[in-house]
């Protein structure tokens, strides 16, 4: 058995125990959030500056998201994640950030109250939908569009209730939204009906009425 081999053999031999770091993540999860709802997550570009209107847009949503009783859930990073938690801590909300362990380490921003660090994409991933009645789905890069469609896919496949999609800023979406329509509609890839699950929207109390809908459907706990 050669070296390779026997290193192959060794990470293999672990990978039956990562369930309980697994296991960890979400009981740690559930009990650190069970008294953070309704909360909505917003989502956004970890390079937005702090002089970029979609920073200050975005600490305006999560103010005004406080101000009607809702906790605040971003990825705990720089960027519109900071302007969020930002917004959110400055009106004395709960401001959740559910940091992620990466290769180029990502530090928690300074406005997050509520602090849970991630191994697991996946495990992260769920924690934004089952605690969040909505999702708030600034400009952002791989990670945000990631975020965008797996929220719609789950949607649409009915493996989640609908609950409001909200991009936020037309002009950033825009190109996006017509490729959809003029290429993935053209050839019978979606349809209207699965467009219907975007909402698109520019002022701020327009984006916080749609992310606060009357009734909370969130999946049973």
């Amino acid at each position: 058995m050669n070296r390779n081999h026997n290193r192959n053999y060794e990470a293999f031999s672990e990978q039956p125990w990562r369930i309980f770091r697994i296991m960890s993540e979400f009981v740690e999860s559930f009990q650190d959030l069970a008294d953070i709802a309704p909360a909505v997550c917003i989502f956004g570009g970890s390079r937005a500056k702090k002089s970029s209107p979609h920073y200050r847009l975005a600490r305006r949503v999560a103010k005004l998201l406080a101000k009607r009783g809702a906790s605040v859930i971003t990825g705990g990073g720089p960027g519109i994640m900071e302007a969020a938690n930002r917004g959110a801590s400055e009106a004395g909300a709960i401001s959740v950030g559910l940091n992620i362990d990466l290769p180029t380490e990502q530090k928690p921003n300074p406005y997050i109250n509520r602090l849970l660090n991630f191994r697991y994409f996946f495990a992260r991933k769920y924690m934004f939908l089952y605690h969040s009645i909505s999702f708030c789905i600034f400009p952002g890069g791989f990670g945000t569009m990631d975020e965008l469609f797996e929220s719609l896919t789950l949607i649409q496949t009915e493996r989640h209730p609908h609950f409001p999609v909200i991009l936020v800023g037309s002009d950033y979406w825009r190109g996006l939204l017509d490729w959809i329509r003029k290429t993935m509609m053209k050839n019978g890839y979606v349809g209207n009906e699965d467009l219907d699950l975007i909402t698109v929207a520019d002022d701020p109390e327009e984006i916080v009425n749609a992310a606060l809908p009357l009734s909370d459907n969130r999946p049973e706990k």
